[in-house]
Formats: C-alpha cells, sequence, structure tokens
C-alpha cells in the first residue's frame, strides 16, 4: 500500500464512521456522553477534508489523521484515536510502501500508545477490548504463514468477539465507570469504533 492507496481507504474509513454516526452515538448515550458516534463522524469528516493535501507517505498522512483526530473528536477517543494512528505512522516511517506483515508493527504501535495514555488495559471495557485480540489473531495468523484475507478475517472475528465481552464487564474507564455494575450488558462504544475501522481495512485490504 502505498500513500494514494492509504488515502483511498481513510475515504472508506469516513463514510463507514458517517454510516455509523447514529449508531455509535445510540450506544454511547446509554454508558458514556452520547456523542462518540457525532464526535468520530467529525473528526474522520474533517480527515478527508484535508485528504488532498496530504502528502504521498502513509507515515505522514496517519500522521496528519492522528493530528486531526486530536484537533477535532472530542472527549478521549480524540487523544486516543489521534495517538493510536500518530504511533502506528511511527512504527513505518521511511517506507514507501507499507505490507501485511508491517500490520502487526503498527497494530502493536497503536495499542501500545493508547494503552500509555488511556492508562488501560483489557478488560476495562474499552477500545483495547476489540484492538488487542485483533492484534494477537493477525499476528498469530500472519505468523503461521496463512493467507492475508484469512488473518484479516481471523483478526476482525477476533474484535467482534471483543465487542461482545464488553457487554459482560463492568467498565472501569471513562464516564462509563460511573455505572459502575450498571454498565454490564451494554457494549462499549468505543470498542465498536474500532471494530468498525478494523471491518473496513479488511474489506479494502481483501
Amino acid at each position: 500500500m502505498d500513500g494514494q492507496v492509504f488515502k483511498k481507504l481513510l475515504e472508506e474509513i469516513a463514510e463507514k464512521m458517517k454510516e455509523n454516526r447514529q449508531f455509535l452515538t445510540d450506544l454511547d448515550q446509554v454508558i458514556g456522553d452520547g456523542d462518540h458516534g457525532i464526535n468520530m463522524d467529525r473528526g474522520f469528516t474533517k480527515v478527508l477534508e484535508k485528504i488532498p493535501s496530504m502528502p504521498d507517505d502513509v507515515s505522514m498522512c496517519m500522521k496528519q489523521t492522528g493530528m486531526t483526530l486530536v484537533s477535532t473528536v472530542g472527549g478521549a477517543a480524540g487523544p486516543l484515536y489521534g495517538t493510536a494512528f500518530m504511533k502506528a505512522g511511527d512504527a513505518i516511517k521511511g517506507k514507501e510502501e507499507v505490507g501485511v506483515e508491517d500490520a502487526i508493527l503498527m497494530m502493536d504501535a497503536a495499542i501500545q500508545g493508547v494503552m500509555k495514555l488511556g492508562k488501560a488495559t483489557t478488560g476495562e471495557k474499552t477500545m483495547l477490548d476489540s484492538l488487542v485480540p485483533a492484534y494477537e489473531a493477525l499476528k498469530e495468523c500472519l505468523e503461521a504463514g496463512k493467507e492475508a484475507k484469512v488473518c484479516f478475517t481471523e483478526a476482525v472475528q477476533a474484535a467482534e468477539a471483543g465487542v461482545e465481552y464488553t457487554k459482560t464487564i463492568i467498565a472501569t474507564k471513562g464516564r462509563a465507570s460511573y455505572l459502575g455494575e450498571r454498565s454490564i450488558g451494554h457494549q462499549d462504544p468505543g470498542a465498536t469504533s474500532s471494530l468498525v475501522i478494523l471491518t473496513v481495512i479488511r474489506d479494502f485490504l481483501v
């Protein structure tokens, strides 16, 4: 994937965020600030506006995407998603094209960035509950020598299972943590928006 192709991927992500705007907002209205879908759509709409001026470099595109999300997405999601994109971009700095094997480096860097900034780990009803299992499934599959199509499909399946898992646990981060045990039974909006992005990546690449 080169910079031009990555820009098309960003366009697809922006489109899906708009499609899922109300769904994500509905999820967030139950356990959060009630604006996750609105914020994510706003952020990726701004990213969409900046795509024509982005350089044809995947790393730089990811950095500019991250900076845009930080400055336009409200709540914790902006800094967390912004950090994820910037750290993923740093992981491939200097590469003119990005291959399937780079996806592991990028996801690992993104996850580590989110964990550090959010002082979070899995099992706390956050975006990490879909990102981490997806990363682990992708890594294991690629290292086993399976086809990229199979591996990205398994990664999305793992993320889907992670989103389902968030319904069974108590939120310990963000506004949802105020609900305590009452957060059980509700799907985490952050884990869900991460699943949306991972699904777009799978559909785009395979």
